[in-house]
């Protein structure tokens, strides 16, 4: 029977029951007495039935009461969302189970924490990296079992962006990287993972970039004292000898631009918390760079295009290595007859460098990759313009410790446009 078909069914007893007692009070004399009688026992059965209905709730897993009518309906219905509920709470922990055992498996720690931070779950990893005893302390705030400052900062901040490496707890030499994520509405999920290994080979490929630097530095520059020497003789006037000459010059000059490069990008990716940081008036600095590429580029025009005279928090000398490399790349590649835009502009909350060439530009394939140290796009490419090919991977480094983005937007034969989006100060 239908809710409606129900109710009206209920309206009929109640009108019977009151025909009734009228009727039987009318010939008894006694009719408002009968009416009120009739409604009692009314009452007294949707009495009987709420008590029934609150007993079988205190107890679910029994079986609903036996009625007819509105409450048979009322019982069905009650009794249909609580099976609908179990079998969604089951799939649910079937769920939950699912990944409880996954992440227990894992060489990875791995937390769940509540809204309020405290620990719900963890794995046997975390136990062994964090120290941790678990279910002993479950229900214990996480900063208050991990002291480390730097991660109450990060927990709290709520910047989950970028993972924080950590020492590890047992082990001081011993490298952790944490990763947060939220869930279910507020729900903590902590992944910590040993990168000790990760972060030594980096440090070891760092110092052999930058021994290696040095020690060619020396080589190079005697080799390049006796090559000035000897083109200045009277042996290196015969053409053979001053071409030779010539292309000898022209690779020191482009191994020196190299070295320089390696022990720039060395130094710019070892992002250290004590490094300078000042107010960097952009406007100046495209000015300044404008002046001094007109003597290297006498016949290129290069156009500033301000529209605010916003500052930038940052180091110069990165900011203006990145902008130059950008500005350069731009004259390199595109028409002896195009000029380079570089523009300057605030927005919305960012402000924003436009690098903009009509140039050769760069197949679509090409742009998730060129930010790479040596990716060559085309060969003959930095052959023809002595390139080192690690521009594009100082602009990409200075841009992450600036906490800026680096986007680019290319067509094949209509150009590039290079831009980095800076926070507002």
């Amino acid at each position: 029977m239908s809710l409606a078909g129900s109710w009206r069914a209920e309206l009929r007893k109640l009108l019977l029951v009151l025909a009734a007692s009228g009727l039987l009070g009318w010939a008894t004399g006694y009719t408002l007495e009968m009416l009120c009688l009739g409604l009692f026992v009314l009452t007294g059965i949707w009495l009987w039935q709420l008590w029934l209905m609150r007993r079988w709730l205190e107890d679910p897993n029994k079986a609903p009461p036996e009625s007819a009518g509105i409450w048979g309906l009322v019982y069905d219905t009650i009794y249909g969302l609580q099976r609908e509920n179990r079998e969604a709470r089951g799939r649910l922990q079937s769920t939950v189970d699912y990944l409880r055992s996954s992440f227990a498996s894992m060489r990875d720690g791995v937390l769940i924490l509540t809204q309020s931070g405290a620990i719900e779950w963890s794995n046997d990893a975390a136990q062994g990296l964090l120290g941790l005893d678990y279910p002993r302390d479950r229900g214990q705030p996480v900063l208050n079992l991990l002291r480390w400052p730097v991660f109450h900062d990060y927990f709290l901040k709520g910047d989950f962006q970028q993972p924080l490496q950590l020492p590890s707890a047992s082990d001081s030499r011993q490298i952790l990287q944490v990763e947060i994520t939220t869930f279910a509405g507020g729900d903590f999920l902590l992944f910590f993972r040993d990168v000790t290994r990760i972060v030594q080979m980096e440090q070891m490929r760092r110092d052999f970039v930058g021994n290696v630097s040095h020690e060619l530095r020396t080589p190079l520059t005697v080799f390049k004292g006796y090559l000035d020497t000897l083109s200045s003789s009277e042996l290196f006037d015969e053409p053979r000898f001053k071409k030779a000459a010539g292309q000898m010059d022209q690779q020191v000059q482009r191994m020196e631009n190299l070295l320089t490069d390696l022990l720039w990008l060395s130094r710019i990716e070892t992002v250290s918390e004590d490094r300078e940081t000042n107010a960097v008036d952009m406007v100046a600095m495209l000015e300044e760079l404008r002046e001094e590429l007109g003597s290297s580029y006498p016949d290129r025009l290069v156009v500033l295009e301000i529209e605010t005279r916003d500052k930038v928090l940052g180091n110069y000398r990165e900011l203006r290595s990145a902008v130059s490399n950008l500005v350069i790349n731009a004259l390199k590649y595109s028409g002896d007859e195009d000029p380079v835009r570089v523009s300057w502009v605030r927005e919305d909350d960012t402000l924003v460098l436009h690098i903009v060439d009509s140039g050769v530009g760069i197949e679509e394939r090409h742009l998730s990759r060129i930010t790479e140290r040596f990716y060559r796009v085309d060969e003959s490419r930095n052959a023809r313009t002595g390139g080192t090919g690690l521009g594009l991977a100082i602009v990409k480094h200075v841009a992450a410790s600036h906490r800026a983005e680096l986007t680019i937007d290319s067509e094949p034969g209509r150009g590039s446009r290079f831009s980095l989006h800076f926070p507002l100060p």
